[in-house]
């Protein structure tokens, strides 16, 4: 399997295959299975390690692990694959307990973000596509009424009903900071092999992010999604997470945990020091945040007024269109809620991963718009390139940004998920054991 030895970030189609040739090694074992289709007609394919020998528990559990949520998030795949072949290798996690791999959620999104070894966040904002949040198989649920989901949302939703995982592990990644861990229930125990891992691998633990923005945090880069009517202040979300994919699996008792890993890691979200002036820096950062789009918002006007047709018409302009739209709706929201909602305390870390999001939101849509404009050659592209260029490199010399290699950021998903089951197994044990895993 050479996709493994590469580590480079597969697509949907290379993760069919290669868990096809594992499911062909492993007959007895192994099982790959088409749960759904996407919208375009993709395989919603699961690939599944069977359970060995009698349940600690006194019945069988199952674990589902969900890749590729996001389309510009790709390492998922990779995880879960080498995921697969060290639970075949070390059996122990496998006690009583079926594994189940999504291997890619939304496929039709993956295949419009083409990364395999970006070289430097511009090459990673070439191929960008990140659909709009009615459109991730996670989220709709928040946005949309029941009789709208698409379906990758109802495999996803059908795959927890037949299940009824005990743990529900959706792997993420961001393009640039840290790594930290939302959970939908408290895992005791896992702040420490989590860090663990991130100190031995040279990745920051993001004890600052700015999703998780006054949720309670067991340890750094561990945050519990607030329970409703609770205090915290929350992070701002134009959906409701509550009504995601991600509490589906309260319903039969199970706890749904979300591992971000940065394809380039920077010091600056692992800052505990006091900001010494939070509010200002949230002020500024929306009024950078408003001017940037601005920019971006000016040129998606003049392509709207284009009167000459596109000598090429590209496909992909709708979707890449629709997501800058709703990218350019959503900055308002957040700029207002930084200037209504900042706290008179905040830390280094909380202050540099909101600097992170600012930047990446005006980033995305001047780089899908570029997609677009390209392929219509469009007069305005050149500009536009000179831009996200220039933004790109502003935003990597900021964070003094270094590359995680996808080995690496594969070896920290796949530990962290571990650590996870072993956790929740231990806690809901009387003696407090936890499976033994070399892995973890």
């Amino acid at each position: 399997m050479t996709l493994l030895r590469d580590m480079r970030y597969p697509t949907p189609r290379e993760l069919g295959l290669a868990a096809r040739a594992l499911a062909d090694e492993h007959p007895g074992e192994v099982r790959l299975r088409q749960a759904g289709a996407s919208r375009a007609g993709q395989p919603l394919h699961v690939l599944s390690v069977a359970a060995t020998g009698g349940a600690p528990l006194g019945a069988d559990r199952n674990v589902l692990v969900v890749a590729g949520a996001h389309a510009n998030e790709p390492v998922g795949g990779a995880t879960v694959l080498s995921l697969a072949r060290r639970l075949l290798d070390d059996p122990a996690p496998r006690a009583g307990c079926g594994w189940h791999f999504l291997l890619c959620a939304d496929p039709d999104g993956a295949n419009l973000h083409r990364t395999p070894r970006p070289y430097s966040l511009l090459d990673y904002h070439r191929s960008f596509f990140r659909p709009p949040g009615p459109e991730q198989p996670e989220w709709a649920p928040s946005l949309l009424p029941p009789d709208r989901l698409p379906p990758e949302t109802l495999t996803l939703t059908a795959l927890i009903d037949e299940l009824r995982p005990v743990l529900q592990v959706s792997l993420h990644a961001t393009d640039l900071g840290g790594s930290w861990v939302q959970l939908t229930r408290d895992i005791p125990g896992l702040a420490e092999p989590f860090a663990k891992s991130a100190a031995e691998l040279r990745i920051p633990v993001e004890n600052g992010a700015s999703d998780a923005a006054g949720w309670p945090s067991p340890g750094p880069g561990i945050f519990v999604i607030p329970q409703p009517g609770s205090e915290a202040a929350g992070a701002f979300h134009p959906e409701d997470t509550r009504l995601s994919t991600w509490y589906h699996a309260h319903r039969y008792a199970g706890t749904t945990a979300i591992v971000e890993v940065p394809m380039w890691a920077s010091d600056l979200v692992d800052d505990p020091a006091p900001h010494p002036d939070p509010r200002g820096a949230l002020r500024m950062l929306a009024e950078r945040l408003t001017t940037d789009a601005a920019l971006v918002a000016a040129v998606r006007g003049s392509a709207r007024v284009r009167e000459d047709p596109p000598p090429r018409p590209d496909p992909a302009a709708a979707p890449l269109l629709r997501a800058v739209d709703w990218t350019l709706a959503l900055i308002p929201q957040v700029a207002a809620e930084w200037t209504a909602g900042a706290p008179a305390e905040a830390t280094a870390a909380y202050i540099a991963s909101i600097d992170a999001f600012g930047r990446r939101l005006s980033l995305r849509a001047a780089a899908m718009l570029l997609r677009v404009l390209r392929a219509e050659e469009h007069p305005a592209a050149p500009g536009l390139d000179r831009l996200v260029t220039g933004w790109c490199e502003d935003f990597a010399a900021r964070f003094g940004a270094r590359w995680v290699p996808v080995a690496t950021q594969v070896e920290h998903q796949s530990r962290t998920v571990l650590a996870a089951y072993d956790r929740l197994v231990a806690a809901r044990r009387p003696d407090g054991t936890a499976v033994s895993s070399r892995s973890s």
